[in-house]
């Protein structure tokens, strides 16, 4: 899961799936502790690192990123890494670092004309849940 080096726990490259795959009512993502923290995120779109992000809880942010088709990144990332920073200096150094180390991302904010209509928000959901059928959390 998680890894932990000194104070920091961080998340490299998960799926977003586990927003998805369901233990009863509750989702993977909202098991793991470390995402409930303060930290810094990065959503990637296949291998690419797309947008970063600060978050006072990383569950709440991701969470909304990966099954808000309203959202203005819910269409264009499959990933995230996460780093969980109980520390606000701290937080904002490494979203600066990787911006500058990063310079592409962030730089390009998608602009929809209009909202994903909720049949094709439907239908993406189901597809995701698609990938997800039959995983279990033993």
């Amino acid at each position: 899961m998680a890894t932990k080096r000194g104070k920091v726990e961080y998340a490299r490259m998960w799926p977003r799936e586990i927003f998805d795959v369901r233990d009863g009512k509750q989702s993977l993502a909202a098991r793991l502790d470390f995402l409930k923290e303060k930290g810094v995120y990065i959503l990637y779109r296949d291998e690419h690192p797309y947008y970063i992000g600060k978050a006072d809880k990383l569950f709440s942010r991701l969470h909304l990123h990966a099954v808000n088709p309203k959202t203005r990144y819910y269409n264009f990332w499959t990933h995230f890494s996460a780093f969980a920073l109980p520390d606000k200096k701290g937080r904002d150094k490494l979203e600066a670092m990787l911006i500058v180390a990063l310079p592409t991302v962030n730089s390009a904010k998608p602009r929809l004309v209009k909202d994903t209509p909720p049949e094709v928000a439907k239908l993406l959901k189901k597809i995701r849940e698609r990938k997800v059928e039959g995983l279990t959390l033993s």
